[in-house]
């Protein structure tokens, strides 16, 4: 049975939000390692100057797992701009002033739908 779920899942094409909560998951992982790692993280670039620490370090984590993602979602955008040239996509400069603004998971999601109508998230 359980193949078969594996099959079914495997054949069937998964919503936007659901790969972005798997990326987003995948991100989580890598923040929790670094978080519990024992020798201190080597800064290669100056730092930004220090946001307020927000009072749940859950929802520190959860925001910091989310900025990943966007990152590496700017990081497709960038490469595929610089192949293709043009306009930035209608729309999503102002979905990111969002996303910067109130980093959270739907507007994460807004954000990958331009890049998904573009087929850079395939």
């Amino acid at each position: 049975m359980l193949n078969q779920l594996n099959q079914v899942t495997e054949n069937s094409p998964a919503t936007l939000a659901v790969r972005m909560r798997s990326r987003v998951r995948t991100a989580r992982r890598a923040v929790d390692r670094r978080a519990s790692a024992t020798r201190p993280q080597l800064r290669s670039r100056p730092g930004r100057q220090a946001e307020p620490q927000p009072a749940n370090p859950e929802n520190a984590r959860e925001t910091e797992s989310l900025t990943r993602v966007f990152q590496n979602l700017g990081v497709t955008y960038r490469r595929y701009r610089s192949q293709i040239g043009g306009p930035v996509a209608p729309g999503l400069r102002d979905a990111a002033y969002s996303f910067r603004s109130d980093p959270t998971f739907a507007s994460l999601v807004t954000v990958a739908g331009f890049l998904d109508r573009l087929k850079l998230l395939e």
